[in-house]
Formats: structure tokens, sequence, C-alpha cells
């Protein structure tokens, strides 16, 4: 009669063995799986950051020091005289960390805003504004576009936390020579002369010491007021614009040609409807680094006056570009890593 012991081992089933390598494989491909969305968020903004930081460089420098210019061409042209190539690159590390992060975090908060907003809707209205979205022929109606901005301006209130004082450091690698030959001829400014060629890490250190700590986050009243606006029309766009233009070719809402356009009318429409908060917010930001604590006064957001839109022109040509590249990798990426399978029951057998 066969042992107890022998028939508890039977009955037990053991899994089949796999190598180590086999196991890593499906673990990766589940982890990009669920984090896909990150994922691609991430890798696409280092790409269109690289591409088109140049052109953020000579909209800063427009919108700060405007009377020093008399257009795009001359701002490209003194800039290569006075800084060389490296003029337009200065300061793009910070941006290469920061609006990779805020690009992660904030299409992370809008995926997960979109879902919530798009829940709490359907139990109001009996329509789900994302089915609709993605109802093949369907178009773009209040509901769907309220959740969409709705969706953006959370990610945006969010993320603003974040980006300040990223945005704060690199403005002042872009514009720190500007400002210290605008005190050619005339007393020089400690506190210009302070943060002359500093990095990203040691023009925090110097925000703080003349600052505080509250420093890093000069002018966050219009950076939070900028992206919470800015962030819902970008995102309404996007969405909108997709559903429209993949169900006039009867495409898919993904198709190349759809996100292409779509990414760049989005760019398009968001800065030219927040270009004067953001202009106002610039010109705050390069007081701080020109005057004393006591003596920085608020901006005035003038939607109707001409100087406020100062390198708007250039500004809107970067973000087409940005979105363009940047939500067709995004797409292309997420398409990919939605095509990679793993076996679930495979991971759990084995306790992962």
């Amino acid at each position: 009669m066969p042992s107890s012991s022998q028939d508890d081992g039977a009955s037990i089933a053991t899994p089949r063995p796999v190598s180590n390598a086999l196991l890593a494989s499906h673990e990766y491909r589940r982890f990009c799986r669920k984090y896909r969305t990150e994922i691609a968020a991430s890798s696409s903004s280092l790409l269109s950051t690289v591409t088109a930081y140049p052109l953020d460089s000579v909209k800063t420098r427009m919108q700060t020091y405007s009377n020093r210019f008399n257009g795009v061409v001359d701002c490209v042209q003194q800039t290569y005289r006075t800084e060389g190539t490296k003029g337009f690159w200065r300061g793009v590390l910070s941006p290469l960390a920061s609006i990779t992060l805020v690009r992660t975090v904030s299409f992370s908060v809008y995926q997960r805003a979109k879902y919530t907003y798009d829940a709490w809707m359907t139990r109001v209205s009996g329509h789900s504004p994302l089915a609709i979205a993605n109802t093949r022929g369907a178009r773009p109606n209040l509901n769907t576009m309220a959740c969409f901005f709705t969706a953006g301006a959370t990610a945006g209130a969010v993320i603003t936390f974040i980006a300040c004082p990223f945005e704060l450091t690199k403005m002042s690698a872009q514009i720190s020579v500007l400002a210290q030959s605008k005190e050619a001829g005339a007393k020089p400014n400690p506190i210009v002369q302070s943060y002359a060629e500093l990095g990203t890490f040691r023009t925090a250190q110097m925000v703080v010491k003349h600052r505080g700590l509250g420093g890093l986050y000069a002018g966050v009243h219009y950076h939070l007021l900028r992206d919470t606006i800015g962030t819902g029309i970008y995102f309404m766009t996007y969405e909108s614009s997709k559903q429209l233009l993949a169900n006039a070719r009867g495409n898919s809402p993904t198709s190349p040609m759809a996100v292409v356009v779509a990414g760049g009318l989005c760019g398009l429409v968001s800065w030219a409807c927040i270009y004067p908060i953001d202009t106002a917010k610039s010109i705050y930001q390069r007081n701080c680094f020109t005057q004393h604590k006591d003596r920085t006064q608020k901006q005035k957001i003038q939607f109707f006056n001409p100087r406020m839109y100062k390198g708007l022109g250039v500004s809107m040509s970067r973000s087409c570009v940005v979105n363009a590249i940047f939500f067709s990798a995004f797409e292309l990426i997420k398409k990919r890593i939605n095509r990679l399978e793993y076996d679930e029951e495979l991971l759990r057998a084995h306790g992962k």
C-alpha cells in the first residue's frame, strides 16, 4: 500500500521547470504593459525636447528681452554672434530631466483622471464620454470635450508643483548672458552677476540664498494658471481633433496622420490661448534674477497688449514640432508595447 507521503507528493502540482531568462522576459513584458503610458511618455519626451530646444530658447529670450530684438531672425543672429551654437542649447540638461518627469506624471495623472471623470459623467448623464470618443463615426460633443478638458486641467494643476523650480532654473541659464549684457555701461548688478554661467543645481542654490526655499516657486501663481488652463485645452484639442480627423478619413483614431496633425494642432491652440500668461510668468521670473526680493513686482496679464505676444510665432512653431514628434512617438511606442505578450499563468506558478 502506498504511503500517505507519496499520495501527498503526487497530489501537489509542481510548475514546469523554465529558465530564469524566460521568466525575466515575461516579467519585463508584463511590466511594460502595465506602465505603457509612462514608458511611452518618457521616451517620447526625451526625443521631442532635444529636437526643439533651440526654439524654446529663442522664445524665452524674445519674451524676457523683447526690446532687444527686431524679430525671430534677429534674435537667432544675435544669439549666435554673442554665444555661438551652444547658446541655443544652454540649460538643456534641466528640461531634459524635468520635462521628461513632468510629461510622464502629466500623462499618468491624465489617464487616471480621464477614467475617473468618465465614470462620474456616465453615472450623471447615462452616457460615457470615452465610449462616444472611441465609437467609429461619432463626433466630439460637450460631454467628451468636458471630460478631456477637466482631466487635462487636473494633470496641469498637479505638474505645476513639480515643474516650477525646473522652469525657473532653465530660464536663468537661457537668459544669463543677456542679463549681463543688459548691464553693460551701467553699474554692475551683483544679483545678475551671481547667476552668471551656473548649472542647474548651483542656480537653485543661489535662488535659495537670495530668496529662501520659497524662491524656487517664484511665479507659481502664473504657472498654475497657465498649466491648468493650457493643459486642459491641450488634451481636449488633441483628443477631439484626433477623433474628427480619423472619422473624416474612415481610419482608427490612432492612425499616423490623425496623430501627427492632432499633435501639432493641440500645441498651436493651447499656446495661442495661454501665451500672455506665459509671458507674464517669464517677465516676473526674469525680474527675480535681476531684482531684490522685496522689489519684484507682480506682472499684469494683458491679453490685448501686443508686447505680451512677442515670440508667439516661434513658440507656436516649436510647440507644433514638439507635439507632432511627441504624439507620433507616443502612440507608436504604446502600440508596440500593446503587442507584447506574456504568460500570466506561468508567472503566477513561479510566484512572480
